[in-house]
């Protein structure tokens, strides 16, 4: 009998999960830059976790605006700043 990580290893089994995987992440990244919410976009860009914080995030925790929008405030007053 294989073992799980041999399973795991398998082609037919790397290559859904990478699908499946990047449509969530896709799907996460799109809603949360379209929000304006980096601190989300940030977040779903570097933690994997299988797709699952990516659709808890689409279905449920995209109404939470975690800082409201403070992050993006601040950068655009940085940025415009270094301009002039």
């Amino acid at each position: 009998m294989n073992s799980i990580e041999e399973i795991l290893n398998k082609p037919y089994f790397i290559i859904p999960y990478l699908i499946w995987m990047t449509l969530w992440k896709g799907v996460a990244l799109w809603k949360s830059a379209g929000k304006k919410q980096l601190p989300w976009f940030i977040i779903l860009l570097t933690i994997n976790t299988m797709g699952l914080l990516e659709i808890a995030y689409i279905f449920y925790l995209n109404k939470w605006d975690i800082d409201k929008g403070k992050t993006l405030k601040m950068l655009n007053e940085k940025f415009n700043k270094i301009k002039k």
